[in-house]
This record gives structure tokens, C-alpha cells and sequence, in this order.
């Protein structure tokens, strides 16, 4: 008996023929709307693709073949049993026509297929839920694939009844097919890489389209932290210690970490110590390239180009992710992303950190981080709260104070109201403040109050850029009549930018943010061109107040004269850069190593070793980190009491 034209085996490959169609169609939709970004040579992503869309129904079939091949005749033959597999084939076929327009919608909004972010989203599934809700006709689009599942199902009719009254094969062929099915699903998970072909380097468009969505998102999911030491390139302990400290040895820094790759060092900062206050706004989304004075011509952001003039501004700044998580991580702790998830998210080994919340609060402050959606989304309440801040989110203003929300939280203009609350109940205490916020308005469904700007709400992104815009400028006309404004530093930076997908696997041109530090009566206005990262915020800021501490940051004071080479650390869960201003090195599991000369412009990628300069660069940042995050070397150590900021407990 030809064992694959027994009814189980012909159902099965019923099932995985369509399911390939499927991915066939999904991979050439994608494709025919990026040929541009694809460029030449595109070909070769369907032969890859169709491994790993293999790969995937390996395991996809496995539940649904075993019980096939187990079936018992008698239970095979029965009219309820078929009508049972025709409703399998029709429920089958609407899960593969849904995941294939969620990856449409995801690439829509990240440029990639199904990863790590696709894998949270299921965690935080209230807020996803309503952000699509308002985002897409989702009951039109369910009902839409719904029929399109049963006319498809209707249409496979006679291969079908084909599959249904085909022989059956006797016990002990059957069973030899079911293992034959586990041997195969475990070859499948043996020799294809789940992290290719996505670590392979060269066009990110081409690496993408050659993935497989649902077979991306498993792997995801069960390597979304990844071991530094295991997947990427090193050096020896005792070079990295050397460098890392050569790259870290701003003036008024004094090692005193016992351990070589311990970065811990008291940072002496010249002038008299002060502490006013400080207001730190974290904006969801916002690209530099949104600003008029960048040249942008819509007129989206007129408070923020006055802003620009009157502020120290940061023209040439960079984020070090794609996600709020990272670019709350960098601001925060000051330090480089470590692959996989972000610290902020990594449950359990969140908190204890030497943060910037931890080290104002030992000198005085009132450390407060401010939602405007609700702080279990990505961990921030117990990252924040574990890390030396209160917290004051959605959950903790009452209703008749929220005038609008939607899916990810009230709107800015509410935020910024809850703010100046904050902001004056210390001052009554005359206790300085850290409000650290983060805004939730320019995102995704766009929506925000009627009447403020001349954009419809929930029209896309620029109405949420204007909108966004508005209510800073309404915040800083407000703060303006406080008693408190005169001794109040304003930082105004985004957590990332508005998008991130491109050729290359870190373009590095889509990491440019805007920063701004706004204090009229206490820093002069100019602008800079230095090339700054995220986590140089939080030691400039330190640098700002004239405050000596013992740091574990790894970023430095942007405002001393500084001899040390430029750079800025940027990744994603998988890649991750050094950027020196013209050139990038980038780091990817198997021990990747890569170049793109000319980042900005040309972009010209190469292979590299471990001696090239900037590559042991990277290697430097990302494997301290990475230590220093596995060995508890960068947690919190409060001051002895009466030593100042330079002895520990």
C-alpha cells in the first residue's frame, strides 16, 4: 500500500498544501509592496522560506497527525467524524488566513516579521486587544476571513472527500507513520537555525521575507533573553576590563570595583552640589525627522522648534532600541541593550539597580515615575518600583481627572495635569523632585481630545505628533506660573523613534531622537552636535547638579570636555551596534561579526574579525554589560552614612 495515499496521510497533506499557499501568497504580498527596499537578488527567499515554512508545519501537523494515524477505523469511517475533520480543515484554514493578515499588519507597523514584540504582545493581550479595536475594523476583517475560510474549505470538496475515501492502513503502518512524523518535527527543530535567516547579515527586507511568521514567533518565545557568552563573540577578561575602563575614564572617575569588569567608579563632579528639580519626559515615538527645524514642512511641531532655541539641544542623539522598554532601560540605568529582552521586562530580575531614581533619592528627592497608561504593561511598575521610584500611573488618577483615553492610556494633556500636581506637592514640602515621565499619546490608533488641533483624531501619526507637540507647549505654559519653574530642569526626549525597519539590520539613521534640556534660569541655551546616546543622559544629568555618586553607568557626562572617542551602543533583541559617527559594528548570535562603513550614507557592509578596532569596541560594551548585569555588578549599594556618595555599604 503507497502509504501516502492512505486517507490520514492525503488529509495531512490537504492541510499542509494549503497552509503553504498561504505562506506563498503572505511572502509575495510582502514582498511586491517593499521591492524597492528588497533590491536585486530577491529570488533566493523563497527557497529559504520554504525550508522554514516546512519547518514549521512540521511541528504545526504533529498534533493534528498522530491523532489521525491513531484513529480507530471504525471511528474514521463514521459521517459525525467527517463532518468533524471538514470543520478541522475550515478552522485550519481561517488560523492561517488570520496569522497571515496579523503578520500584514505587524510589518505594517515594525517592518519585520513576527518577533519578541509579537510574543508580548499575547502577555499584555487587554491592551493590544483594544489598541487593535481601535485601531482596524477587526469584526469586518474576522468576518471577511471567516468567509473566506468556508468558501475555500467548500472549494477543496473533492480533494477532500478524495482524502476521506481513500484506504486506511493497517495498525502497524500507522504507527510507523506517527513516528516517522515525531522523527521529522525532531529533525526540524536539530537543523534549522531559529535564529536564521535572520543572523545572516545583508539586506533585513530579503532576511525577513524569507522567515516564517509563526515558526519566528516560537522561536521568540522561547529565546526571548539570550546568553551573551553562548551566542556572541568575546574577547578575553582581562583586554575587555582594560578597554571598558579606557572608555569610561572621564575626568573626576576613580575606579573601585574589585572585580576588573566591574565598571563601579565615583565620579567626582567639579562646582557646588544644588538640587532643583527635575521633570523628565520620556515621548512615546518621536522622530527627530518630525521637527519643522529639521525640515519637516507640515508644521507638526511649532512648541517644540521654539523649544529647540531656547534649550541645550542634542541635534546628533540617538535611542538604543525600537521599543519604550529599551529606551526606558538606557535613560534609566545607563546602560547598553543586552540581547534578548530588556531589563525592564525580565520578571524576577528586574529591580536593585544603581538607577537614576536610586541616586537622586539617597541625596533627597521624591523620585516619581509617571504613566499615562497602566504600569503592568512591560513590567514598569515593578522595574520602577524596585528601582528606587514611587509610582503614580493610569490606575492611580481618579476618573473624573481623566478627560480622554484609549487603548494604552489617558492623553498627554492629562499626564502633564497630573504632573503639575505632583510637581507642587513637593514644592509645599519643599522637597526636590525626579518626575520621570512617559507619554502614551503618539501611538497608535492616534487618537486624542477634539478641538485642540486643526488634525481629525485618530487621522494617523502626524495628527498624534501635533497633538503631542500641543501638550507640551500647554505643560510648559502651565509650569511657567509655578513658583517652582525658575529651579526646574525640563528634559524632553524620546524613548525611540517612529520607525525602525530599513536594509540594514540596524539602520542606524533610524535611532536619531531629538533631546532637549530646558532650564531658562539655570543652563544656557545652545545647541550641540556631539554624538550622544541615551544612556548618557543620566550621568549628564548628575554632571548638570554638580553631584559626586559612585556610578555604574555606562554612559558618560556629555558636558565635559571630554577627549574620549565618540560612539553610541543601538540593537535590537538580536543585533547589536557601536556607531562611531561614521562607521557601525554590529554583533549577531553565532558569533556574527559585521561592519557597515559609511553607516549614514552608503552604508557598505562587510564581515569582520575580533581585531578590528571598532568591532572590539562593540564587544567591549556589550560583553561588560553583560557580565556586569549576570553578576550583579551594577546593582544598587547605598552610601555609608556620613561618607558622602564614595563609601558603600
Amino acid at each position: 500500500m503507497d502509504v501516502l495515499k492512505t486517507a490520514p496521510m492525503r488529509f495531512l497533506q490537504l492541510i499542509a498544501g494549503t497552509w503553504l499557499a498561504i505562506f506563498f501568497l503572505t511572502r509575495m504580498v510582502l514582498l511586491l509592496t517593499h521591492l524597492d527596499e528588497a533590491g536585486s537578488g530577491f529570488l533566493s527567499v523563497f527557497g529559504v522560506g520554504l525550508l522554514y515554512d516546512l519547518g514549521f508545519i512540521a511541528y504545526a501537523v504533529l498534533p493534528m497527525g498522530l491523532y489521525l494515524l491513531l484513529c480507530p477505523p471504525a471511528l474514521w469511517r463514521r459521517r459525525g467524524h467527517r463532518w468533524f475533520l471538514q470543520g478541522l480543515l475550515t478552522v485550519s484554514l481561517f488560523a492561517m488566513l488570520f496569522t497571515s493578515v496579523a503578520e500584514w499588519l505587524f510589518w505594517d507597523e515594525f517592518g519585520v516579521r513576527f518577533n519578541f514584540i509579537a510574543v508580548d504582545y499575547l502577555v499584555y493581550s487587554d491592551e493590544v486587544l483594544n489598541n487593535l479595536l481601535e485601531s482596524y475594523p477587526i469584526g469586518t476583517l474576522l468576518s471577511i476571513l471567516a468567509v473566506l475560510a468556508i468558501a475555500l474549505s467548500f472549494a477543496l470538496r473533492k480533494p477532500f472527500n478524495a482524502a476521506m475515501n481513500a484506504p486506511l492502513p493497517p495498525l502497524r503502518t500507522r504507527l510507523a507513520n506517527a513516528l516517522g512524523l515525531l522523527i521529522v518535527a525532531g529533525l526540524s527543530a536539530q537543523l534549522l537555525n531559529q535564529d536564521a535567516p535572520r543572523a545572516q547579515g545583508g539586506n533585513a527586507y530579503q532576511n525577513e521575507l524569507a522567515s516564517n511568521g509563526p515558526y519566528q514567533f516560537f522561536a521568540a518565545f522561547r529565546n526571548n533573553e539570550l546568553d551573551y557568552q553562548q551566542f556572541y563573540a568575546t574577547r578575553p577578561p582581562a583586554i575587555v576590563a582594560q578597554q571598558i575602563r579606557a572608555e569610561l575614564s572621564e575626568p573626576g572617575a576613580r575606579f573601585i570595583g574589585e572585580d576588573p569588569q566591574d565598571i563601579r567608579r565615583v565620579i567626582d563632579n567639579p562646582g557646588t552640589p544644588r538640587k532643583p528639580n527635575i521633570i523628565l519626559v520620556t515621548i512615546e515615538s518621536f522622530s527627530a525627522k518630525y521637527m519643522g527645524s529639521n525640515g519637516d514642512e507640515r508644521h507638526l511641531t511649532p512648541n517644540l522648534d521654539a523649544l529647540r532655541k531656547q534649550s541645550l539641544y542634542f541635534n546628533n542623539f540617538y535611542a538604543t532600541g525600537t521599543r519604550t522598554d529599551r529606551g526606558l532601560e538606557a535613560i534609566t540605568l545607563a546602560i547598553p541593550p543586552t540581547p534578548g529582552r530588556s531589563i525592564v521586562k525580565r520578571v524576577g530580575r528586574e529591580s536593585g539597580f544603581a538607577s537614576l531614581g536610586q541616586q537622586l533619592k539617597a541625596v533627597g528627592y521624591d523620585s516619581v515615575f509617571v504613566y499615562g497608561g497602566r504600569g503592568y504593561f512591560d513590567n514598569m511598575n515593578a522595574f520602577f518600583g524596585g528601582n528606587g521610584y514611587r509610582i503614580v500611573d493610569q490606575s492611580s488618577v481618579d476618573e473624573s481627572e481623566i478627560h480622554f483615553k484609549n487603548a494604552w492610556g489617558m492623553a498627554d494633556e492629562d499626564l502633564y495635569r497630573q504632573t503639575l500636581k505632583l510637581a507642587d506637592a513637593d514644592h509645599a514640602k519643599q522637597q526636590p523632585f525626579l518626575l520621570q515621565l512617559m507619554t502614551t499619546s503618539n501611538h497608535r490608533p492616534y487618537t486624542y481630545p477634539d478641538d485642540r488641533i486643526d488634525i481629525k483624531s485618530g487621522n494617523g501619526r502626524d495628527g498624534a505628533v501635533k497633538y503631542t507637540d500641543y501638550a507640551i507647549g500647554e505643560f510648559l505654559d502651565q509650569a511657567r506660573k509655578k513658583p517652582w519653574f525658575d529651579n526646574t530642569i525640563f528634559i524632553f526626549v524620546a524613548d525611540h523613534t517612529a520607525g525602525s525597519a530599513g536594509k540594514e539590520d540596524l539602520p542606524i539613521s533610524n535611532y536619531q531622537i531629538p533631546l532637549f534640556i530646558y532650564a531658562p534660569k539655570l543652563i544656557e541655551a545652545r545647541e550641540t552636535a556631539q554624538l550622544a546616546s541615551q544612556i548618557d543622559l543620566a550621568p549628564t544629568l548628575m554632571g548638570l547638579l554638580n553631584l559626586d555618586y559612585v556610578s555604574t553607568f555606562f554612559g558618560r557626562n556629555l558636558l565635559q570636555d571630554n577627549p574620549l572617542p565618540p560612539r553610541v551602543v543601538v540593537g535590537n533583541y538580536q543585533h547589536l551596534g557601536l556607531f562611531d559617527g561614521k562607521d557601525l559594528a554590529i554583533l549577531s548570535p553565532r558569533q556574527g561579526l559585521r561592519r557597515h562603513d559609511e553607516a549614514l550614507t552608503e552604508s557598505r557592509e562587510s564581515r569582520a574579525t575580533a581585531t578590528d578596532p571598532l568591532i572590539t569596541r562593540a564587544i567591549t560594551y556589550y560583553q561588560t554589560a553583560s557580565y556586569g548585569y549576570k553578576h550583579q555588578l551594577l546593582d544598587w549599594k547605598a552610601p555609608m552614612e556620613g561618607t558622602g556618595q564614595v563609601g558603600e555599604r
